[in-house]
């Protein structure tokens, strides 16, 4: 059989080399979100622009940190996160646009899983369907920590990742085509208190359980209720949360390898907590 190394996306496309990718990795799916995350960083440089894989690394507080672009979808975001993981990467936060499911949601609020529907048909390749998309919990809480400690409205529950951004998602297709599975797909995650999909987190969380790495993942809802249009008014925000959140695993990781500790759960913060 083939191993890894044999293919054309092997380190993208041999653009990247060892030593290059840091332990925590940032992973939008839109390659126009490698900018918004870099520019809170200390430095940064371009290492690859591989099809829809940019990958940047650079400095947060002094610490090496990495951004990788997935593009849309399980296929495509599989190939990030071993890539990533298997250039030394142990850690990583999806960070992405997203609609919301529940009422009660609003443009602006930030989501963050602690589990995924998987509806992503990807992860189906790596393992037995009934295995579950979890988050790991110490990247939850930081996710949590650092929303709170920025003043953002966010929800922490189940998603879900679908296959297809049309049907999957119930939206009517070309010439008005719809199937039964269409009119209750949205209801049914709902019902199912699913806060919002989209359509890379279960493919992400799953193949970091499996490889024994840590993931999460923060979307913004964009879909307004009331116009029905994109409105990306949270994005730089969930960006800010995503990067304080590596700054706190960061610090959690140093506190953990001084005291000899395998684990940290923290409480919340403060309102005037700073890392």
């Amino acid at each position: 059989m083939p191993e890894q190394s044999s293919y054309i996306h092997n380190k993208m496309g041999g653009k990247l080399n060892d030593n290059q990718i840091a332990p925590y990795v940032i992973m939008p799916g839109s390659q126009n979100r490698i900018q918004k995350i870099v520019k809170h960083w200390d430095e940064y440089r371009i290492l690859a622009e591989h099809y829809e894989f940019h990958v940047c690394s650079g400095l947060l507080k002094g610490q090496e940190i990495t951004a990788c672009s997935t593009g849309i979808g399980g296929r495509s975001t599989s190939i990030a996160v071993d890539e990533m993981a298997a250039l030394g990467a142990h850690t990583f936060i999806r960070v992405g646009v997203t609609g919301g499911i529940q009422e009660h949601m609003q443009v602006g609020d930030l989501v963050i899983a602690t589990g995924a529907v998987r509806l992503d048909r990807t992860s189906e390749h790596y393992v037995f369907k009934e295995y579950p998309a979890v988050a790991d919990t110490e990247v939850v809480c930081a996710l949590i920590s650092a929303a709170k400690s920025l003043g953002c409205v966010y929800h922490a529950g189940i998603v879900a990742t679908v296959s297809s951004f049309y049907a999957g998602q119930g939206i009517t297709c070309h010439n008005g085509y719809r199937n039964s599975r269409m009119d209750t797909i949205g209801a049914d995650l709902k019902n199912a208190n699913v806060y919002d999909w989209d359509s890379e987190t279960a493919t992400i969380l799953t193949l970091s359980n499996l490889y024994g790495l840590r993931a999460g993942r923060v979307n913004v809802v964009v879909d307004d209720p009331d116009t029905g249009l994109y409105n990306p008014i949270g994005e730089e925000m969930a960006v800010s949360v995503t990067n304080k959140a590596i700054e706190t695993l960061m610090e959690w990781d140093k506190h953990k390898k001084e005291t000899e500790q395998p684990f940290i759960l923290p409480s919340l913060p403060p309102e005037n907590y700073e890392i």
